[in-house]
């Protein structure tokens, strides 16, 4: 589209953006004198021009500074199209300013006549805002590649020959050891070869829980290391990592949508070859056939020109857009992109995807079962006796849940890799991990068995407790759930919108999960780089589909789908790739999206209507059908702005009308954090490596 607009090919979208806005300000610039000086069609007298000159000559000079260069780019456009066999909104624009231009220089030098630079210089003025403000839509495109591509770190430090070496990411070689310290960003993907480490996963799962990691396990470039150092072979590099599997996806899945200015390019099309007939209709009956002067016919072509450009069509959309979209950010509801707040009204289903969106991203302790012989106090106030001297989310949890409780102090910490923790409390020795740590210490499970494989069963991360040999209980850990998320699926469902969700979870936690929301379509067991796949089957049948996501592996989703929804507390990633972005990280802003851009849909349809009726009305009146009612150019340029009020004025009524959904989410605040063994989730956390370290 840019390049469609006469910008050279070697500029990039930045540079394109700033060119526009440039234009655009030059026009306004100079449009200000002109209106000042204009006569109007005669309705006012101007002031004096300066420096002695004539009142055409002065207007000539400062309508050739408003119009020739913040113009050109339309001039290249329409020759592109042209040689192409193209009639394209350029066209027409080229038509009115260019001919307009044309006449008012002739009447200046050449014939006697009337000016009308005012006309033509309000005209380009609100042309160029709004090609500025559709190319800085445009610009946020690839942003969200951009942002895929800063992730990855530039260097890496690799063993060769038995030294550390320092090299650029890129020349990371398959095979090679990798070494990583405490704050690194990991390079490129591998498998742990030596030592333990906590990695902090957010950047591409959008999960705020670190995992830990050991000899053995898999480690993904891009992510952060926060503890320990190790070292890990690396086995995917360049374009095989995830990362840059990712940044494919985002690519094939921007690449595959439909131009959204198809329809509206045709109607164009037909637009200005209306304007044309009619324009040169006009002259030809008014020249040829009733015999009237040269300059009477062509001053009425000029005002077919004129009075047909496409100012109040061309606002139609973009006044309603921005007023929508400024009405959503008063409410934390960031619309990217005009074609969201379309679409978003279309939505036949909403896909949530479960971790960070539906709920907190956090753990919390859902539940407490005390052993025999304990009470549910105990074993939360032991734990939380050595917890506290941990920072890990799973231990933050259970301090957090412990906190009226009187926690006695502790000594003697031992941070158990891998495992969990020890610490003497009271001056006995007490074990908080997982069930690994327990048969390590020869602690019998006994009755609680049962209970820790259906805790495990649900979803939840279980924390084994136990005290001087016996055990006292075990702690459940989950993910909190947001607090309007229960009532966005209800509103939605109520606004009939289906409403799905999309998670790692096994099929039997994803159920629980959803029947707690009232959530009926389940898609569980979804691998991270099958998510746009799931998106892609939901459209297949018909259905238009909305992603609601916040972290990088949800952007090739978020980009396939046909709007995709960022939570404002995910990934920068996420947010570039989403179309909207609910920045208070409340689900039930998803229900005000769908009601402001339904709003703002009828605010459109409203400003076309009027829009094509201005035209309707316009074109017979400019073509002087109603001799000897007649409009000068300066006249229908005036028309042309009024209509162009119109359309702006009922675009702003928008901002009073009251949309249940603006406002009515309620958002807590975040959970602690948790430890333990974890079974299922986006983040598995394995017997053999829980979420545990202190």
């Amino acid at each position: 589209m840019a390049h469609e607009m006469g910008h050279g090919g070697g500029m990039d979208m930045a540079d394109m953006v700033r060119d526009m806005r440039n234009r655009f300000w030059v026009a306004l610039l100079f449009a200000i004198p002109i209106f000042i000086y204009s006569p109007m069609g005669g309705m006012f007298t101007p002031p004096t021009p300066p420096f002695g000159l004539r009142l055409d000559l002065w207007l000539f000079f400062l309508g050739s500074a408003a119009i020739i260069w913040p113009s050109w780019p339309f001039f290249v456009a329409a020759w592109r199209a042209l040689r192409n066999g193209i009639l394209n909104m350029a066209v027409l624009v080229v038509l009115s300013v260019g001919t307009g231009y044309v006449f008012s220089v002739g009447s200046t030098f050449f014939f006697p006549g009337v000016q009308f630079y005012e006309a033509v210089a309000v005209l380009l003025v609100f042309i160029l805002l709004g090609h500025w403000l559709e190319m800085r839509a445009r610009a946020g495109a690839s942003a969200a590649i951009r942002a895929l591509l800063d992730l990855a770190p530039p260097m890496a430090t690799v063993i060769r020959d038995g030294q550390e070496v320092e090299v650029p990411t890129s020349e990371v070689l398959q095979g090679e050891i990798v070494l990583i310290r405490p704050g690194n960003k990991i390079p490129v993907d591998g498998e742990v070869v030596e030592g333990t480490s906590l990695v902090d996963e957010s950047m591409l799962t959008g999960e705020s829980m670190p995992v830990d990691k050991a000899v053995g396990d898999t480690v993904i470039g891009a992510t952060i290391n926060k503890s320990g150092s190790f070292r890990y072979r690396a086995t995917k590099v360049g374009a095989d990592t995830a990362l840059a599997q990712i940044v494919k996806l985002v690519q094939e899945a921007q690449n595959s949508k439909a131009p959204a200015q198809l329809l509206a390019d045709r109607a164009s099309q037909w637009l200005v070859l209306i304007a044309i007939v009619i324009g040169l209709a006009t002259f030809a009956v008014w020249f040829w056939w009733i015999g009237e002067p040269l300059l009477f016919a062509l001053t009425l072509t000029i005002t077919v020109f004129v009075i047909a450009c496409p100012d109040a069509l061309g606002l139609a959309t973009p006044m309603a857009v921005m007023v929508g979209t400024g009405l959503g950010a008063q409410h934390g509801i960031l619309f990217k992109n005009a074609g969201a707040l379309e679409d978003a009204t279309k939505l036949d289903v909403i896909v949530f995807d479960k971790t960070g969106t539906l709920t907190m991203g956090q753990p919390r302790v859902v539940e407490v079962v005390p052993a025999e012989g304990s009470v549910e106090d105990d074993p939360l106030r032991a734990a939380a006796a050595v917890d506290r001297g941990s920072d890990h989310p799973l231990a933050l949890a259970i301090v957090e849940r412990a906190g009226d409780l009187d926690v006695p102090q502790m000594a003697g910490f031992l941070n158990l890799e891998g495992r969990g923790a020890r610490a003497e409390v009271a001056g006995k020795t007490v074990l908080v991990g997982n069930r690994r740590l327990m048969d390590e210490e020869g602690i019998d499970i006994g009755a609680l068995t049962a209970e820790a494989e259906r805790l495990k069963g649900e979803g939840r991360t279980v924390v084994h407790v136990a005290r001087a040999g016996r055990m006292l209980g075990l702690i459940a850990i989950a993910d909190a759930p947001r607090p309007s998320a229960k009532a966005a699926v209800a509103k939605l469902r109520e606004r009939g919108v289906e409403v799905a969700m999309l998670t790692g979870d096994n099929e039997g936690t994803a159920r629980r999960i959803a029947g707690e929301l009232g959530i009926d379509i389940v898609l569980a067991d979804v691998l991270p780089g099958q998510k746009a796949e799931k998106v892609k089957e939901l459209q297949a049948q018909g259905k238009k589909v909305g992603m609601v996501g916040d972290g990088v592996n949800d952007a090739p989703a978020l980009t396939q789908a046909d709007v995709g929804f960022a939570i404002g507390a995910g990934t920068d990633v996420a947010m570039e790739s989403a179309d909207v972005v609910l920045m208070k990280s409340d689900p039930y802003d998803i229900v005000g999206a769908i009601e402001l851009s339904r709003a703002t849909l009828r605010k459109m349809h409203q400003n076309l209507f009027w829009a094509v009726a201005y035209n309707v009305i316009a074109f017979p009146i400019a073509a002087g059908v109603f001799y000897p009612l007649i409009i000068s150019p300066a006249v229908a340029a005036i028309a042309m702005s009024g209509s162009s009020a119109l359309v702006a004025v009922n675009a702003l009524l928008l901002k009073r009308t009251r949309l249940e959904g603006l406002g009515a989410g309620k958002s807590g605040p975040a959970s602690g954090g948790g430890q333990g063994d974890a079974q299922a989730g986006p983040i598995p956390i394995h017997a053999s490596h829980p979420q545990k370290s202190h």
